[in-house]
């Protein structure tokens, strides 16, 4: 989250737009140290409760909507692994609601697995099966296709080797913690078990790809210096 903050730039009293905001996390951290005024949207009911409750006190508006409704002008927009359950035929009209939301000089943030070589599924349908539902992994040319003429480039982080240790330290919490889960059965175990270790050697392998994308409207003055 710090990352995200960083490359954000964000200073106190910005308006802070964070699509698919999930259980409030990152709208919370970024109100609470950075001092923004936070709008966080989803479409989850239990997400929107637990994002409510996670954030009482602060300056954190939690709404349950689809973004395409969206109304309204932000210093800075951020989507942190939401982009993979937009779809393709949507990606153009996501990017034209953010261009839209985003005011003059703001900076947007896209975080999302994504794919580079056309031989690579967008749809795995083993994970799509079993573990996430109306889940496509966007390819990196339908993006670039999707800004045209609406955002710059300002920076692409590609990160995608540092998530195999992530999936390693998640399966390893997993296994170490199985004693009280055993509940759940065998079958559980080895879901899980196939889920976390296959993607940590996809993305150890780099068939899949993590990108942190900073755009801007119309390319910010003096530049952009991305934070590592």
């Amino acid at each position: 989250m710090e990352l995200v903050a960083q490359k954000l730039k964000l200073s106190p009293g910005m308006r802070v737009l964070d699509i698919g905001c999930g259980w409030g996390s990152l709208s919370k951290y970024l109100a609470e140290k950075y001092k923004v005024s936070v709008v966080g949207i989803t479409i989850s009911v239990e997400g929107a409760k637990t994002s409510q409750e996670r954030c009482a006190g602060l300056p954190v508006d939690i709404r349950l909507m689809d973004y395409r409704d969206l109304t309204g002008k932000f210093d800075r927009i951020v989507s942190v692994a939401m982009f993979e359950h937009v779809g393709e035929p949507n990606y153009r009209s996501f990017f034209e609601v953010a261009h839209k939301c985003l005011e003059k000089g703001g900076i947007l943030l896209l975080h999302t697995i994504g794919v580079n070589h056309k031989d690579i599924p967008l749809v795995e349908p083993w994970f799509a099966t079993y573990i996430i539902h109306n889940m496509s992994f966007p390819y990196y040319k339908s993006i670039l296709s999707s800004i045209e003429d609406l955002f710059i480039i300002e920076d692409w982080h590609n990160f995608g080797n540092d998530y195999s240790r992530t999936f390693m330290a998640w399966y390893e919490n997993f296994v170490n913690n199985w004693p009280s889960l055993k509940y759940k059965g065998e079958r559980f175990f080895r879901i899980w078990k196939y889920f976390f270790l296959t993607s940590a050697g996809a993305f150890r392998s780099r068939r899949y790809q993590l990108w942190q994308i900073v755009l801007s409207k119309d390319g910010l003055k003096g530049g952009y210096q991305a934070h590592r």
